[in-house]
């Protein structure tokens, strides 16, 4: 089998008709260019992909608003990790 390349249009056209590994694909690929935008609306369609992304961001950046909003938009794991960072002890949030 050869390792062929896929363009974004085909997977949009995949992920508009349902396709969630082609919408995880899409999130994927915003991460790696940085595209905060992109991830944005891809959670707003649905993708976990993108929601798991975003939380790892604000994690990483002790980003409370934003793992609220990723949260408000479905992905329950940042209203977990909100949680634990409001939870820790002063001093220990970024552990």
């Amino acid at each position: 089998m050869t390792n062929r390349k896929i363009d974004r249009e085909t997977l949009r056209a995949l992920a508009d008709e349902g396709n969630e590994t082609a919408l995880d694909r899409l999130a994927d690929f915003a991460e790696a260019a940085g595209d905060l935008e992109e991830l944005s609306a891809l959670l707003d369609e649905g993708s976990l992909r993108a929601g798991l992304l975003l939380t790892r961001r604000a994690v990483a950046t002790g980003d409370l608003r934003e793992l609220q909003r990723v949260s408000d938009a479905g992905y329950d794991d940042a209203g977990s990790e909100l949680n634990r960072l409001l939870k820790a002890p002063a001093g220990e949030e970024a552990s």
